[in-house]
This record gives structure tokens, C-alpha cells and sequence, in this order.
């Protein structure tokens, strides 16, 4: 046998054992699997952290700690509330509860209620009718033009674990231009050219797992 006839042979060999090796390593892949990066991207919403003091990691959901601190009993709530109901979205709550709170606003000084109310608990709806029809009484109408909502902020969350019924109580900063007229069209309050900031502190409720998806407002504050 030659001597290149024998140094293919060994060639071969080797490297037979470096793919050998490197399966090993690497192992196989067969059928699908997910790319690398897309399960670190799909994965980017959820952290482990070691919570409870208990030495077990725990998924953290940064669609809650975006918006509260960990340690804080809004955090508990929210958890609790996604339990139930896991396909919940604290952001994206958020995000309807900033244009309920446009469409609620704006409905109430217009005094219109047809729209706003399936999402109003009866005794809001209830003080918002008495405030209407006092205005009626007087001859008022209210001129109102919105301009933004400039901050929207969870305030607190609590969560009933007997009944699923959670509160989420949320502050909002507007900007609106409100000028109510008397009978004969004169401006008795607000000014139709200068805007104003509007401060306001509602809380939602519903029952989370529920087929009704929709939130209604229960308390208003400032």
C-alpha cells in the first residue's frame, strides 16, 4: 500500500472523529426547530427573579413591572388577576382605559349618555344623569373641545380571589377646552379659547375570566 494511499486512510480517520465529536458537542437537529434569536425575542417579556425568598426562580412578567414595583401589593394583584385570566394585558388595559376616559369625559359634559353608558356602574351613571339633567334645568350647554390625554398611570390594583372581581385604579391628565353657557349664551364657567388641565382618578372594575370583556368605571376622584 502506498504511502498516500495510507495517509488518505488516516485523514479519513480523523476526520471521522472530529464529526463524531462535534455531534456530541452540538447534538442533531431534526424536523423544526426555533431560530435562536426569535426565542430570545419572544422570550424578552418574562425574567426570572427569586420574588418569595423561597430560592425558586419565578417568571416576572414586564408587562406588569413596567408599570409596579415587584414588592408592592398592586404587583400581587396583578398576578393574582392573570392567573385567572392569562391572556390579560396590563398594557393593554391601559391603553383602552385612556380612551374610555376620553370618550367618558367628553360624553358627560356634552351630556350625551347613549354611548357612555355600558361602560358606567350604575351609581356612576346615576350621578352623571343628576349632573346632566341639573344642567338642563338651568338652561346650561357645555362647549367642549379635547385635546390629549397627557398621562395615563396605574394608581392601584386590587384583586378578589373569592369572587375574580378586580379594581384597577388608574390616574389621568387631560388637556380640554370646557366652557359651559347659560340660557342666553353667556360663558358662566371655563373659557372657550384657553385650555385646561384636567386631573382625574377613576377605578375600573370587572370580573376577570368573564365573558364580558368590558371594564366599567365605579369610582371617580380627583
Amino acid at each position: 500500500m502506498s504511502n498516500s494511499v495510507i495517509q488518505l486512510i488516516v485523514l479519513a480517520a480523523i476526520a471521522v472523529f472530529l464529526v463524531l465529536r462535534l455531534r456530541g458537542v452540538l447534538g442533531t437537529r431534526d424536523g423544526f426547530e426555533p431560530d435562536p434569536i426569535e426565542e430570545h425575542r419572544a422570550d424578552r417579556r418574562y425574567e426570572l427573579s427569586d420574588d418569595d425568598g423561597d430560592g425558586e426562580n419565578a417568571a416576572t412578567d414586564e408587562d406588569i413591572t413596567d408599570h409596579v414595583d415587584t414588592g408592592s401589593p398592586a404587583y400581587a394583584a396583578l398576578v393574582a388577576m392573570k392567573q385567572v385570566e392569562p391572556s390579560f394585558s396590563l398594557g393593554e388595559f391601559l391603553s383602552g382605559a385612556r380612551q374610555a376616559y376620553e370618550m367618558i369625559l367628553v360624553g358627560f359634559e356634552k351630556g350625551d349618555m347613549d354611548e357612555i353608558r355600558p361602560f358606567l356602574s350604575d351609581d356612576v351613571a346615576a350621578a352623571f344623569d343628576g349632573a346632566i339633567a341639573a344642567r338642563g334645568r338651568s338652561g346650561q350647554s357645555v362647549d367642549v373641545q379635547y385635546l390629549g390625554t397627557r398621562e395615563t398611570t396605574l394608581a392601584a390594583a386590587e384583586f378578589d380571589t373569592g369572587t375574580n372581581v378586580a379594581e384597577l385604579t388608574v390616574r389621568f391628565l387631560g388637556e380640554m377646552i370646557v366652557a359651559t353657557r347659560d340660557a342666553d349664551g353667556k360663558v358662566v364657567e371655563g373659557d372657550p379659547k384657553t385650555p385646561r388641565k384636567q386631573r382625574d382618578s377613576w377605578t375600573f372594575e370587572r370580573e376577570m375570566g368573564a365573558a364580558d370583556p368590558n371594564w366599567k368605571l365605579v369610582a371617580t376622584g380627583a
